[in-house]
């Protein structure tokens, strides 16, 4: 993990080296979704598990690789991690991980689910 952390910080004085012909940082996730990160005035910290890149926030332990890219290799539905309210799961329809479906204003415990919308579907993870 330390190796890891120390190979971000490496990184992260390079950018300004290594990124002149590529416009995008992508990161490829432990699942093989992808997300790309325009290198434009990009800033990188690493605050205790989580590695924030321009407006894109992600687990370390989550990050298989990240690499230059010419293109924007984000797959669809991938998505690094995102804050949500209780306000933003109505009207939604949540699932826990046996494919029953709760009520959208009942109480998550601690875990993780599937949430649907009529334009996506992802999972949430409930601290």
């Amino acid at each position: 993990m330390k190796s890891f952390i120390l190979g971000i910080l490496m990184t992260v004085g390079a950018l300004p080296a290594m990124a002149g012909n590529y416009p995008y940082l992508t990161f490829k996730l432990m699942d093989g979704a992808k997300v790309s990160v325009p290198v434009t005035s990009l800033t990188l910290s690493v605050n205790g598990t989580t590695l924030k890149a321009g407006s894109q926030t992600f687990t370390i332990s989550n990050l298989s690789k990240m690499y230059f890219s010419s293109t924007d290799e984000t797959t669809n539905g991938a998505t690094a991690i995102e804050e949500l309210t209780a306000d933003d799961l109505e009207g939604k329809e949540i699932y826990d991980l046996n494919g029953h479906r709760l009520a959208s204003d009942a109480q998550l415990p601690r875990g993780v689910y599937i949430v649907k919308s009529k334009n996506k579907t992802c999972k949430i993870v409930v601290k």
